[in-house]
């Protein structure tokens, strides 16, 4: 007679926002539509489909700046650095457990070791003296991260809008993934203003899988 070792066990059928913010207990269970979560080392992990927690942050999340609009601008005083301001007032992502920018500290985050990704900043921008204004920019970390870096001109004249858009693609190394890394701003020949900053970002692999 062969010994019964199945014991049932209660789950209890939850939304996602209800596994990002409960109380987490060890061996306590929760389903939602698309996973089976369990309790364990004060994390919840999920146990099936089995694939899903490696794979749930290939995705992608916008961060919407709220501060500053058409009719509060922030101005860049020449020749004075700063970084590009992002308070995350507006979020959307791809799925909830996704986060790869810390409004508080302004920074852009990695998840692991030798991941890639893809980010986009967008913003709008004008200058008084647009024939001698340029605005640089770069992202400042470990590595090579440094190398992504420009400079933009305002073609269209002085006091005109200028739609940006910003894209570079790189990969984490281990001091990206404890430090994060910010992108820095430089108005040089005049002041500037900026407004309406977004930063899309996407993770387009994951080094752990």
């Amino acid at each position: 007679m062969g010994k019964n070792t199945a014991y049932r066990v209660h789950v209890e059928d939850v939304e996602q926002s209800v596994v990002d913010n409960v109380n987490i207990e060890n061996g306590a269970m929760l389903r939602t539509d698309s996973a089976l979560y369990m309790g364990h080392n004060n994390e919840n992990v999920i146990v099936y489909p089995q694939n899903l927690g490696a794979t749930q942050n290939l995705g992608w999340a916008r961060y919407d700046d709220t501060e500053y609009h058409s009719e509060y601008k922030l101005t860049l005083e020449q020749d004075s650095e700063l970084v590009l301001p992002n308070n995350a007032g507006n979020v959307v992502r791809s799925h909830s457990s996704i986060e790869f920018y810390n409004s508080s500290t302004q920074k852009i985050l990695g998840v692991n070791e030798n991941d890639t990704y893809i980010i986009t900043i967008a913003f709008k921008a004008e200058a008084a003296n647009a024939n001698q204004t340029f605005l640089e920019y770069n992202l400042e970390g470990s590595g090579q991260i440094s190398r992504l870096a420009g400079t933009i001109a305002f073609p269209k004249g002085n006091h005109e809008t200028h739609s940006e858009n910003i894209m570079a693609q790189y990969y984490t190394d281990s001091t990206f993934v404890n430090d994060g890394i910010q992108l820095k701003v430089l108005s040089t020949g005049d002041d500037c203003k900026i407004w309406d900053v977004i930063y899309f970002i996407q993770r387009t692999q994951n080094a752990g899988l």
